[in-house]
């Protein structure tokens, strides 16, 4: 079903399936419930001294990994420690070390947290990176929605936040910001009200007020760096991410003749009904003439097991972030994507090449009961407000064939 072209996956060694922590850390100031750190030390038995402790990145995917990386190629920051808060998903991980491979090929150190590694692992993980947090001057994080950054942000003397694509939750995030929303992801239904909500919601909106720029002449600073059209309030700095260091770092690629199709999570997050789903891609296959299929890293295995049998396509497990895959190739003349965030990015990762890319709009019809009653729009917006690609809309003559 599924096939290495495009993945490049490389043996993990034995006993290295986990990079690692390579930045030393000293005592932290004793927080309630937080079990005093020890020094580690290398294998030398000496104690290492950190790098890069002026600017702290903390980073739970691929995709926020690649986006600072681009951050720190732009703003120059030759010396950044990147936090990596290890996920449970295999998929996910697996991306996060190759991409950790090439953070510290550019000199840049990695430290990789089994932050989710038990119930004891979100003490150990804070108490071992307050060190770092007491002493950095900036902190760029990629995810403002994740209740872990929300906790560690409430312990960073930081005056300059920066925050990295997310992908489209970027746009969502912006548009909360300037409302003075609470921070709540696009595709979540409810009142989001429950008692674990109750609970961190005095951390989350500590985190909020961190991420709110500070009155004319304060001395904190917020940052955005991005390749989503947003609209952000004042006192928000802006800069574009145009992917230099991807084209700069890769490619060009080698173009094949077929099409490919890169497939979406929205049917694992009860957004999109799965036969629906299966039905489109199938008729956007025919239509385009494409012949693989690029998996997200969070679409389920039985999903895609469906999806091979029905359509033929052949399935790709990406290893990296679609915008390194495509940019090194090969790679089709055409790709042909639901509402996403590479919709945005790759017309730019792919810049000077002849590789176009086209964007199928979610029917309405598509939505399952559970899809929150913000999806229609948001994913609209998505579509909307891309540039430089092709949109597509379903039609009946497509289902049919």
């Amino acid at each position: 079903m599924s096939s290495p072209e495009g993945a490049r996956a490389e043996p993990v060694p034995p006993g290295a399936e986990v990079p690692p922590p390579e930045t030393a850390v000293s005592p932290a100031h004793r927080l309630r419930g937080v079990p005093r750190q020890r020094r580690r030390d290398d294998a030398g038995g000496r104690t290492p001294t950190a790098r890069g402790t002026g600017t702290l990145a903390f980073v739970e995917s691929p995709v926020q990994l690649l986006n600072t990386l681009e951050w720190a190629h732009t703003a120059q920051a030759t010396e950044l420690t990147v936090v990596v808060l290890s996920p449970h998903d295999p998929m996910t991980r697996g991306q996060l070390r190759r991409m950790a491979e090439l953070a510290r090929d550019e000199g840049h150190t990695v430290r990789w947290e089994e932050a989710r590694g038990g119930p004891t692992a979100p003490v150990r993980t804070i108490g071992g990176l307050t060190p770092l947090l007491r002493r950095a001057g900036r902190v760029v994080i990629g995810d403002p929605f994740s209740r872990y950054v929300q906790l560690l942000l409430t312990l960073t003397r930081a005056r300059d936040l920066v925050v990295v694509d997310d992908g489209t939750a970027t746009m969502e995030f912006i548009s909360q910001l300037a409302q003075g929303e609470r921070l709540v992801r696009w595709h979540r239904n409810g009142s989001g009200r429950g008692a674990r909500d109750l609970a961190f919601a005095p951390f989350s909106a500590t985190a909020r007020r961190r991420l709110t720029p500070a009155p004319e002449g304060g001395r904190r600073t917020v940052g955005l760096f991005s390749s989503m059209p947003v609209e952000v309030p004042p006192g928000v700095r802006v800069t574009t991410n145009d992917f230099a260091w991807t084209r700069g770092r890769f490619g060009p690629p080698r173009l094949t003749r077929a099409a490919d199709i890169v497939g979406t999570s929205l049917v694992e997050t009860g957004v999109v009904d799965t036969d629906r789903y299966l039905a489109a891609v199938a008729a956007l296959a025919r239509t385009h003439h494409a012949t693989r299929y690029f998996a997200h890293r969070k679409e389920s295995t039985e999903k895609l097991r469906r999806l091979s049998a029905e359509t033929g396509l052949e399935i790709v497990r990406p290893d990296l972030p679609l915008e390194l895959i495509a940019r090194r190739g090969p790679i089709g003349r055409l790709i042909v994507s639901f509402p996403s965030t590479v919709v945005h990015t790759l017309p730019l990762a792919l810049r000077g090449t002849e590789v176009k890319v086209a964007v199928c709009d979610i029917d309405p019809e598509w939505l399952t009961a559970h899809a929150s009653p913000r999806a229609q729009g948001f994913l609209d917006g998505v579509t909307g407000t891309a540039r430089d690609v092709q949109r597509l809309s379903f039609t009946r003559r497509m289902a049919t064939g």
